[in-house]
């Protein structure tokens, strides 16, 4: 009782700030708590310019830190909040002011153990960023390196466990209420959002994440990513290796420093594919202040604190699926969708077909250039209430990620489409892991592990098929016999041979 007491004031409070800035929209959409609207228009409601998702965007910055990045977890899901206020959600900035130096410093000492001098020769007291879960200074080792340094914010740990209680609350009031939502997931998305912040706010796993897409990256001539000091990093201090160079969007200055802007768009288009296709493992926040040219050409990623992973079942189903919209060929995109599961089997194949065909003309029949795929995805998103598709959270995390990646090529060249570019490498992976022998290694490599599970199989089934000759709860007696009995396991020999010969036709249907 007093928690929801509680919570209740809270969103109350909250109501305030959304009607204050004239944001009320995403309650009143969801039909939640009428006559807390009522009572906040009546109150507090002002009006002001601009878009819904502008509006919104403010109110969220005034809310505080866990409301700008639940804004931004927003923004990846057009189904919830529709296409133009996503898109304003997308923009919003994680920019706060920083916090004093003197805490970043009793931080440091304390996570690392010694004083900051033992640590580096030098530490910038300014610092070069901050946003609303961590603040960035520059530095140097004491061995002479340049580095940068991450420390959290004091207190974030228990303001975010305070916005997240909430927000659970407020999910679990959506799904009792609004049985209808639940298809939409709100308690998983709220999971979803609490993993993600849990795990921003240990600096060793954004550490962690950045070694892996390094290794993932090794030798690549056009993406690396920053070393990591690890003698330097603990769960509220990331210490990694400095980066200069030019923001990759800034497309005049880096002509002028000697760059080819379509060589970097192919390096990004590549870096992009590879990063999903191949790896699985995505940066999932690689807006322009997190990509840096440096003057070799390289592109270098920093700020690892949001990643995504698509497992091979769901690449398979991308893969699938651009290629199947970039042929037109819509009768197989919704084939994958019913493959995949992503589409109840009950729903008409011909009406998604025809969706589909609706959704992708208008962008397919633009030039080159123009055709967006991440608008293409952030459409389909949108018929997903009509079809009964349920959230899949890591596509509209990639789905955000296309968006900010596509804006980028555009500025670099307006006139370029970088999946034009990745093109080449899609098909190649496609014949790789789609084509007939990708099929006929997959089929041999299942029929392998099911040999390997026989012995445990056939083992299971002569346990059953001994206790089936004595009652439950008796045991024949030894006096009964002239001899032992003969062993159990020579009554089961044609299960054995069947299960041989099933290993054998498994086999040969993999390979003919």
């Amino acid at each position: 009782m007093y928690r929801s007491a509680r919570n209740a004031w809270r969103l109350l409070r909250i109501a305030r700030t959304l009607a204050r800035h004239d944001a009320l929209f995403p309650i009143e959409r969801a039909g939640v708590a009428p006559f807390l609207v009522r009572v906040a228009k009546a109150l507090w409601k002002r009006d002001l310019p601009g878009r819904p998702g502008q509006r919104l965007a403010a109110a969220l910055e005034a809310l505080g830190p866990s409301f700008i990045k639940l804004g931004q977890m927003l923004s990846t899901r057009p189904d919830l909040m529709g296409e133009e206020a996503a898109n304003d959600l997308a923009g919003l900035r994680d920019h706060l002011p920083p916090f004093e130096t003197a805490v970043a410093r009793a931080t440091i000492e304390r996570e690392l153990g010694g004083p900051l001098e033992k640590f580096f020769l030098r530490f910038d007291d300014k610092a070069v960023a901050a946003a609303s879960i961590a603040q960035v200074h520059f530095a140097a080792t004491s061995d002479g390196h340049e580095v940068a340094v991450k420390v959290l914010r004091p207190g974030i740990e228990d303001a975010f466990k305070r916005d997240i209680e909430l927000f659970y609350w407020c999910a679990e009031m959506l799904e009792r209420l609004l049985p209808e939502f639940r298809r939409l997931k709100p308690y998983e998305v709220v999971r979803t959002f609490e993993e993600s912040v849990e795990m921003e706010m240990d600096l060793r796993m954004e550490a962690s994440a950045a070694v892996e897409l390094g290794e993932n990256f090794a030798g690549d001539p056009g993406f690396r990513v920053p070393r990591i000091d690890w003698e330097r990093t603990a769960r509220r201090v990331l210490t990694l290796e400095r980066v200069r160079g030019i923001a990759i969007d800034r497309r005049e200055e880096l002509i002028a420093a000697g760059h080819d802007p379509d060589a970097i768009l192919a390096n990004a288009a590549a870096a992009f594919f590879n990063q999903v296709f191949r790896d699985g493992f995505f940066h999932a926040d690689q807006h322009p202040g997190n990509c840096f040219v440096e003057a070799d050409g390289h592109i270098c990623a920093i700020d690892f604190g949001i990643m995504g992973r698509l497992d091979r079942d769901h690449r398979y189903y991308l893969a699938d699926m651009l290629m199947g919209f970039l042929r037109r060929d819509y009768e197989t995109v919704a084939e994958v969708h019913f493959r995949a599961g992503f589409v109840p089997a009950h729903k008409s194949k011909a009406a998604f077909t025809q969706a589909l065909r609706a959704i992708a003309e208008p962008i397919m029949d633009k030039p080159l250039h123009e055709i967006s795929v991440a608008r293409l995805l952030g459409l389909l998103f949108e018929v997903t209430e009509t079809f009964e598709m349920e959230t899949q959270p890591q596509l509209l995390l990639l789905q955000k990620t296309m968006l900010v990646t596509e804006g980028v090529g555009r500025r670099l060249n307006p006139k370029v489409n970088m999946w034009s570019m990745a093109r080449p490498l899609i098909e190649s992976w496609m014949r790789e892991h789609r084509g007939p022998e990708a099929r006929i290694r997959a089929a041999v490599r299942h029929g392998f592990e099911t040999l390997e599970k026989l012995p445990q199989l056939v083992g299971r089934l002569d346990e059953a098929v001994a206790s089936l000759g004595s009652a439950p709860g008796t045991a024949p007696s030894p006096r009964r016999y002239a001899h032992p009995p003969p062993r159990r396991h020579a009554r089961v020999w044609p299960l054995w041979a069947a299960i041989a010969a099933l290993a054998v036709a498994v086999l040969l249907v993999a390979v003919f």
